[in-house]
């Protein structure tokens, strides 16, 4: 099987490739425009595999897009390219728009045109599979309930918004054209390759430096939290086993206050870096508390039990396993993340509501 999988220099399609490439006998074709939150020294370790192909390509490009699938003939798609930080994402929007709807628009009409051109057989057998997220729901805030794949969309910022008309558009090309097609909806993933502007990164690279910890509001938002590399299994057995026209939603089983987490992260730190920074006592003392960003959800929880029943998938790390290892990969993988910040990423949280 050849699988096109798009944005895989991106954090979890980073680690869909290394999964498929290591555990697996099949083709990947990774198709990324290289913003600046793809890396391909995240695919270091499969570069020179014979099976992996990389094409620096635009989801936007349509001719570009004709020629990698005449080129490559893949089997499936997986998209994960796409725009993917909500405070970015409220400084300028117009970026999400562009990429999260207009490029799956895109990629849908050059996978409709390859698709058309193949036999019945090949046609019945292909797979389209838009990797979303679990923030186009909105917020739990104040019920115990979970997201389920019947939830209503009730997206809150402009990242969120993006991506559920992304999901009702991939909707709509297997309803209107019969392109098979499947989508994932996912809690937040966090794990090895995270870009240091997402919080768990940020909170262990600014701690280890002796930087303030930011925490937006009271830092009582919960997240339930997914470990990248569980996250990338899910993907492939969806992929692979997947019920065209179905959605499954992919959840870690670990809901988690953001403060709780920050603290967890200092903690784990007291124990792997005793010696610390220059004048600071304890990690937890740089915790700091900043305004909240607009139109902040509360909280997200998933239901992942329809996957689990139907393609007997389940994470494998707790969040206490999984937190402990994403600290030691950062502090044993300095190279990685100190060329990612030669870059213009300074280590802020971005999302003030300002532009700038």
């Amino acid at each position: 099987m050849k699988i096109l999988i798009t944005g895989g220099a991106g954090f979890i399609g980073s680690a869909v490739v290394r999964h498929i490439i290591n555990n697996t006998q099949d083709e990947v074709v990774n198709l990324d425009k290289l913003t600046y939150a793809g890396n391909v020294e995240s695919l270091l370790e499969v570069d020179a595999n014979s099976r992996y192909t990389f094409e620096q390509v635009d989801i936007c490009d349509a001719k570009e897009l004709e020629r990698v699938f005449s080129t490559h003939q893949p089997d499936a798609v997986m998209h994960l390219a796409a725009e993917s930080h909500v405070d970015r994402s409220i400084d300028g929007p117009a970026a999400f728009i562009e990429t999260n709807i207009v490029g799956t628009y895109t990629l849908l009409e050059a996978t409709r045109s390859y698709w058309n051109g193949l036999s019945a057989e090949q046609q019945t057998a292909f797979r389209f599979h838009h990797i979303s997220t679990d923030e186009v729901y909105g917020d739990l805030e104040g019920t115990d309930d979970l997201f389920t794949e019947e939830t209503s969309y009730e997206p809150s910022s402009p990242y969120s918004a993006s991506k559920a008309s992304s999901d009702h558009l991939v909707r709509a090309w297997l309803r209107t054209y019969g392109l098979p097609t499947i989508v994932t909806n996912c809690s937040n993933n966090y794990g090895p390759y995270h870009f240091p502007e997402k919080l768990i990164p940020l909170i262990i690279l600014n701690a280890i430096d002796g930087k303030a910890l930011p925490v937006y509001g009271d830092g009582m938002q919960i997240r339930d939290w997914l470990f990248v590399e569980d996250h990338a299994r899910a993907l492939y057995k969806v992929v692979t086993e997947g019920i065209v026209g179905e959605t499954y939603n992919i959840g870690g089983h670990n809901e988690k206050a953001n403060i709780d987490v920050v603290k967890t992260i200092c903690s784990l730190l007291e124990e792997l870096v005793p010696n610390k920074p220059e004048g600071v006592e304890s990690y937890q003392d740089l915790i700091t508390y900043v305004t909240d960003r607009p139109g902040h959800d509360v909280r997200y929880a998933i239901d992942a039990s329809k996957i689990e029943r139907e393609l007997g998938w389940k994470p494998e790390e707790t969040f206490e396993s999984g937190i402990r290892k994403t600290v030691e990969w950062y502090l044993n993988n300095k190279t990685w993340w100190s060329r990612v910040l030669d870059g213009s990423y300074s280590l802020e949280r971005l999302g003030s509501g300002e532009n700038k």
